[in-house]
């Protein structure tokens, strides 16, 4: 691997884009003393991670960015880039198999640096990684600069270590163990952490556990119970299912006699069916015997007879009659609208079979039509067929022709359009100024200059804003933070006040916050809310009133008793706000305390008789004056009576009354705070607003320098390529000419080729007009064939869908009257039925109904024959009597059957329901048993022979009270605790990994201590070795070794012992700046023979040294380049003459550096010409 080039933009004195290229192994960089040389060194030394302005010959790290000169301006950043040429794979890792690495570093005026790795934006440390072992980086051997001969040889053992260990390759084996140390101690911090939770963990497991045993055993008892109230379902279902069965088997014997109910119900149906059809034949007989009467000329039998039975006979056929006349009625309507139906049916059939029969006329006509249009649009197409492909010959010839000469055209027109650009272009540059164009590039790059300053100027300006925001911003940051500190501050102190103040005042307990809620006491005041106490008398009124304090202030206090009757456990009090306080005597000289409290109204007993003292002393010379339920309070909270004292000495915030007014205090406290921090909060808002304004003001002012930038580059770039593009223009001229004269013979020979196209063109369309006319008779009759084709299509398709309706409506129509007709034939028969039944009805009704005034005067005529008959009669009557007695017996005995079996359903209704009351509680029961997964077999089979109801009941109860005796049980204790258990076990791994893990990392340091240890002593032993055989060959005699300072070869320092040809020096500080420089040399080489770094930078190191020894140096750096790259600043000249390569650099313009290379082998080549 070598180093391949050196891009440099705006690092130090090189402002302009700069490649720095190194063709071979020993390239010199010459120049004047100030113009640049050891800048190409630092920016080594800067790209590869250099962190320190000091050591890069600055104070700040943007002091590495051009700062401008007498003729240009700053610029806004820096950036350097190596190219190594990897193809022998040096590198590791994952850059192993690229050909060529890059590694760039670029830095703006914010000092905000940035690296990338092949173009990728990567970290520093990936940076001085990929270099680790290989000899290269910021501090390395490899690259020695001006003064680091004296300090290399001058530096304390500690320091000249580093060197020795960057050659053994063991730097990352530090950078390792310095992780490995790293790791160590947050594996050390992580197990005092975990052995803190682990702790914590085993306090908590306690407690868990305690809860868990409870929770245990109340899952025990919850089992107990809920196995309990299982087998008191059990028994329910059982109960239930036998009181089932019994219910079934009574419905079971009520269906039985509902059945014989029914069938002797039945059967006396039967008999009044016989009697009455007896009943038909006596009256048939009576009727005959009454027809005889009148034959004979006895109607009066018949007369009496029809007025005996009249209303019963004319009811019963009045009413037939009726149901009879209105079956026929209907039968009838029903016949007249089939027969209406039958008669338009029969008409439509009709009407359809002419149009059927026309239809199908039609249908043939029109297929017979059709077929003929299609015969004669074949005819015609044969004939266009023919026709075509006489006319095709021409128009072919025609469309060739006509694209031939459309093609000629465009070639043509392109010519001419080409011909107009190439005079305009000729045109052009005969017109194109020669000096003005350069003249107005030379004005432009000064506005630009002029305009890239102005806004330098402006980007200075802003930069400076920016920085006063922020301040501004961080300023107004502190400010909210130690005021939303402070609002922390006051609300958890309100936070503590307010639930010591709720405790103060009783409303801590749930159980009663609830009760008074419920009974609509929670909003109402307490007592101490609403007093209002003079300053001082808070300790003396608390101290008197003590727990009073907690009342709740209510109107009357008649219905307090409904009200306590359910008070769950607690303390409460309250004081009736109605009651007028009683006359204070004031005989003592003392106000009474109540003119120290103000309040809304009066309170009453609560301070009756009690004075105010404001010291002790003074209560106590009146106290022997006191009247019994007399007393005195003092302003330090003293309360003392004839033959008692109490004192009360509490603090500021164990007192209600102070607390209360100290919560105000916080309320408005909190209040102002929140508007401070709202009022800072918008105004970090507007500076965060006004930084982001300003930010953009100089991204836009960096952009438009870039842009000006760049458009500088452009005109100068326009200035330099002037003079290319006059040269340019002369060439152009002539080769236009050239072309004009080759179109315009191009453009005259297919005008020919055109005229030639247009004859032949114009003979094949007089050859297609003479075709027209038979063309269009031919189109006119393919319109009309092809019209009358489509007139018969349409005809066609109409006459076999309406054939086809029509013969589809036939049958329907047939089909309808025939059903019609069978339907009416069945009612024609059913009219005929009804009305011989009318007629009979209306005949017995008719005779029926004979007038009785005939009746009678037929009767006064036939009274004589009446004895005749009578006898007969009486006999006739006698049997139909008896007949309708039979009748109305058996009725009487079938009413007596419907009431029983009645009854019989009403009970078995009854028993049905209470079967389905007991199957539905029994399927609850099942329900609740499944609910509680339980199987009714199960729990069934395991029943004891003797448990019941009552003993499972009292069991429960017993359950319920041991469960209650248990108090509040943390069910998700048995969880918890199995959870935090098996967190300990998880925490106690972890402590058992974390240690192994400590142990493996200390085995690691140990493995690379080892290591180091081993490669140091071998680095050493090799770099002494090499020491002591190259500072002989450069000094010509004597010797110099290296020594370790300590012990451990972790940490020994290395120390040079050199004595040179003819002195016995005792410090390597007494040797002269040449033997120092020499023996510096002695090392470095040394160290690179063992091994040698990609490339290696000497920045004049031959300073010091005298031709002789610079002849020494030179031979060994050449007899060194076969396998190291040197890079090397001089100024001496045979030093010069080794290097394959000369890079000059100068300064042209002040303040700027160029590069000018020379390569020796060429220069040498072309003065021997």
């Amino acid at each position: 691997m070598r180093l391949k080039c050196i891009k440099l933009a705006g690092f130090k004195s090189f402002v302009d884009p700069t490649t720095i290229n190194f063709p071979s192994n020993l390239c010199s960089v010459v120049g004047p003393n100030g113009c640049g040389k050891s800048n190409v060194i630092d920016a080594v030394r800067w790209v590869m991670g250099e962190s320190s302005a000091k050591n890069l010959r600055g104070e700040h790290m943007t002091d590495v960015i051009f700062n401008g000169s007498g003729a240009r301006k700053p610029v806004g950043q820096a950036s350097v880039e190596l190219v190594f040429d990897n193809h022998d794979h040096k590198l590791t890792g994952e850059y192993a198999n690229f050909t060529e690495v890059s590694i760039k570093r670029r830095v703006d005026r914010e000092a905000q640096s940035s690296y990338f790795l092949n173009g990728t934006k990567c970290r520093r440390r990936d940076i001085t990684d990929i270099f680790l072992g290989t000899g290269l980086g910021a501090r390395s051997y490899s690259i020695i600069e001006q003064g680091m001969v004296s300090r290399l040889i001058e530096s304390k053992p500690e320091e000249l270590r580093i060197y020795i260990e960057e050659a053994a390759g063991i730097s990352k084996y530090k950078e390792r163990r310095k992780e490995t140390e790293s790791r160590i101690k947050r594996t050390k911090e992580n197990l005092e952490r975990l052995e803190d939770i682990r702790e914590e963990l085993e306090r908590q497991l306690q407690h868990l556990k305690r809860q868990s045993v409870a929770a245990e055993k109340y899952g025990e008892l919850k089992a107990e119970e809920r196995q309990t109230s299982a087998n008191l379902s059990a028994l329910r279902w059982q109960a239930l299912d036998a009181e089932l069965k019994a219910n079934q088997e009574t419905i079971s014997q009520l269906e039985i006699q509902i059945e014989a109910t029914i069938a002797e119900q039945r059967s006396l149906d039967a008999s009044v069916e016989q009697h009455l059809s007896d009943n038909a034949e006596l009256t048939d007989a009576l009727g005959e015997v009454q027809a005889r009467f009148y034959s004979l000329g006895n109607d009066i039998a018949r007369i009496e007879q029809s007025i005996e039975h009249n209303l019963e006979r004319v009811e019963q056929l009045k009413l037939d009659l009726s149901e009879t006349e209105e079956g026929w009625e209907q039968t009838r309507e029903e016949l007249d609208i089939d027969l209406r139906k039958i008669t338009q049916l029969d008409a439509d059939l009709k009407s359809v079979e002419p149009q059927l029969e026309t239809a199908r006329s039609d249908e043939e006509n029109s297929a017979a039509k059709l077929a003929e249009a299609e015969v004669g649009l074949q005819q015609w197409q044969q004939e266009w067929d023919e026709f075509n492909q006489r006319a095709e010959v021409p128009r072919q010839t025609a469309e060739v022709e006509q694209s031939r000469i459309q093609q000629l055209d465009r070639s043509i027109e392109r010519a001419l359009e080409r011909r107009k650009r190439l005079r305009m272009e000729q045109q052009r540059l005969l017109e194109m100024p020669t000096n003005s164009e350069a003249s107005q590039a030379e004005a432009a790059r000064e506005s630009l200059n002029a305009e890239l300053e102005e806004i330098k100027a402006t980007l200075v300006e802003t930069g400076a804003a920016i920085e006063n925001k922020r301040q501004a911003i961080n300023d107004t940051q502190s400010q909210l933070d130690e005021a939303r500190g402070e609002l922390q501050t006051a609300q958890g102190k309100l936070t503590s006040l307010e639930a010591l103040q709720q405790a103060a005042l009783g409303q801590d307990n749930p159980k009663l916050n609830e009760w008074l809620q419920a009974r609509g006491f929670n909003n109402q005041l307490r007592l101490a809310e609403g007093l209002r106490i003079d300053s001082g008398w808070e300790l003396a009124v608390e101290s008197v009133l003590g727990e009073s304090l907690q009342a709740i202030c209510v109107e009357g206090l008649d219905n307090v008793a409904q009200v306590l009757a359910d008070l769950p456990q607690g303390n409460l009090s309250f004081v009736d706000v109605n009651t007028t306080a009683g006359a204070v005597s004031g005989d003592l000289g003392l106000s009474a305390l109540g003119s120290k409290v103000g309040c809304d109204w009066q309170l009453g007993g609560l301070m009756q008789g009690i004075y105010a003292a404001d010291t002790l002393e003074e209560a106590l010379l009146h106290r022997s004056s006191l009247s019994p339920g007399e007393s005195i309070a003092t302003r330090d909270g003293v309360w003392l009576g004839a033959n008692w004292i109490q004192v009360r000495n509490i603090s500021a915030q164990d007192s209600i009354v102070e607390r209360g007014g100290l919560i105000a205090d916080l309320f408005l406290k909190i209040k102002i705070l929140n508007e401070n921090v709202e009022t800072l909060q918008a105004q970090r808002v507007q500076l965060q607003e006004a930084l982001k304004l300003a930010d953009r003001q100089r991204d836009s002012g960096q952009s438009e320098l870039a842009d000006k930038t760049r458009q500088l580059g452009e005109v100068k770039s326009r200035i330099s390529a002037h003079q290319a593009k006059v040269e340019e223009s002369t060439a152009r001229k002539e080769q236009l000419q050239r072309e004009l004269e080759e179109l315009g013979r191009l453009i005259d020979q297919e005008d020919n080729q055109v005229g030639e196209a247009r004859a032949r063109l114009q003979q094949a369309v007089d050859s297609m007009a003479q075709d027209e006319g038979g063309r269009e008779r031919l189109e006119a009759q393919r319109d009309e064939v092809r019209n009358k084709l489509a007139t018969a299509r349409e005809k066609s398709r109409k006459d076999k869908d309406l054939a086809h309706e029509l013969a589809l409506k036939q049958q329907s129509l047939a089909a309808q009257l025939q059903s019609t007709k069978e339907t009416m034939d069945r009612m024609a028969s059913q009219v005929q039925r009804s009305k011989e039944r009318i007629e009979s009805l209306t005949a017995q009704i008719q005779e029926s109904d004979a007038p009785l005034v005939t009746m009678r005067r037929d009767l006064q005529n036939l009274l004589q024959l009446r004895l005749e008959v009578e006898k007969e009669l009486g006999e006739a009557k006698a049997r139909v009597d008896e007949n309708e007695h039979a009748m109305r017996k058996l009725e009487q005995e079938r009413n007596e059957k419907q009431e029983h079996q009645n009854t019989l359903r009403e009970t078995l209704m009854q028993n049905r329901l209470k079967s389905e009351g007991a199957t539905v509680k029994r399927d609850g029961l099942i329900e609740q048993l499944k609910e509680a997964n339980f199987e009714l077999a199960a729990v069934i089979k395991q029943l004891p022979e003797e448990l019941t109801q009552q003993e499972c009941e009292t069991a429960l109860e017993k359950l319920g009270n041991r469960i209650q005796r248990l108090g509040p049980i943390n069910l998700a204790a048995i969880d918890e605790y199995q959870t935090q258990s098996e967190r300990k076990v998880y925490l106690d791994k972890q402590n058992d990994d974390l240690e192994r893990a400590l142990a493996t990392l200390q085995n690691a340091i140990r493995k690379i201590d080892k290591e180091t240890r081993t490669r140091f002593k071998e680095t050493f032993d090799k770099i002494n070795g090499g020491l002591q055989s190259l500072f002989p060959l450069i000094f010509g005699g004597c010797h110099a070794y290296l020594d370790m300072t300590g012990e451990d070869l972790l940490d020994t320092g290395v120390a040079i012992m050199a004595r040179p040809p003819g002195k016995r020096n005792s410090t390597i500080h007494l040797l002269s700046g040449g033997e120092k420089a020499m023996t510096a040399i002695a090392l470095v080489f040394s160290i690179f023979h063992l091994n040698p770094s990609p490339f290696c930078m000497l920045d004049e190191v031959d300073a010091p040294l005298d031709d002789a020894n610079v002849g020494r140096y030179a031979n060994l750096v050449k007899e060194m380049s076969a396998t190291v790259q040197f890079i090397f600043i001089t100024h001496n000249k045979i030093t010069m003459e080794m290097a394959n390569q000369l890079l000059g650099v100068t300064m042209h313009e002040p303040g700027v550096s160029r590069i000018v290379a020379v390569d020796i082998d060429e220069a040498a080549e072309l003065a021997a010409m």
